[in-house]
């Protein structure tokens, strides 16, 4: 699959063959989705908190006496029960959202992304920009690339790019970030991705390529066969100091 290529300038110069590994794999909407869910789970934090009966402010005091009064059981003014008292099962500040997912499948839900937004012609390729800090320039090099400016575009770089980031921070719905930090919340989420050259090798690197971790180390110390091995000779015994009257 190829993909235009345009200067820093924005007129079209060539097209570049997009990695088959990285771009090239099954599209699994259930797995992409699980990978959106963890990231925006892992980003929230817990905001209501509802006292329990223990951080009501209040007496503690049986408000009566349990009989002889006519009038129904009663505990302190903090019970649950009562307006004012303390609630039950309310939403804590300490709540846990937090989920996990093996590196295999967030991997394998980048990839997918990667490649439902490249058969749907969402990516383009830069060459490269220069590291001039110019908001004006960085907008109109996108609206000559044919880019929706409005919507959601993500420019990937294969590091930190000072020109890059500082240029499009400004223009809403533009983001940049470096191939390491590539996520399927992103990628899904843009309307364009605008890749630099070199952040494609660089992705490719990364994500592109699958670890064997099955491979054990080999062991390059020489194994002594058994009768190679030597025996040791048995030390003699010490003498008594004492001597024999």
């Amino acid at each position: 699959m190829k993909i235009d290529v345009y200067t820093a300038t924005g007129t079209k110069k060539g097209s570049v063959e997009l990695p088959e590994a990285l771009f090239g794999g099954a599209i699994n909407a259930g797995l992409m989705h699980q990978a959106v869910v963890l990231q925006r789970s892992n980003r929230r934090r817990p905001i209501a908190h509802a006292k329990n009966r223990s951080e009501v402010v209040g007496s503690t005091k049986k408000a009566y006496q349990q009989k002889h009064t006519g009038r129904a059981r009663r505990g302190p003014i903090r019970s649950p029960l009562l307006r004012g008292g303390g609630k039950a099962f309310g939403p804590r500040s300490d709540r846990n959202f937090r989920k996990d997912m093996p590196k295999g499948m967030l991997r394998s839900a980048l990839i997918s992304a990667l490649t439902a937004q490249a058969k749907a012609g969402s990516i383009v390729g830069l060459e490269s920009y220069p590291d001039t800090v110019k908001t004006k320039d960085a907008a109109t090099c996108l609206g000559k690339m044919s880019l929706l400016l409005g919507k959601r575009i993500l420019i990937v770089t294969p590091g930190r790019h000072r020109g890059l980031a500082l240029s499009t921070r400004n223009i809403p719905g533009v983001r940049a970030i470096a191939a390491a930090y590539l996520n399927p919340e992103d990628v899904l989420a843009a309307r364009h991705i605008v890749f630099l050259v070199e952040a494609i090798e660089q992705a490719q690197k990364m994500f592109g390529e699958k670890k064997d971790r099955t491979e054990r180390a080999v062991r390059t110390e020489p194994v002594e066969s058994a009768g190679e091995k030597k025996v040791k000779k048995a030390k003699p015994a010490k003498k008594s100091s004492t001597s024999s009257k």
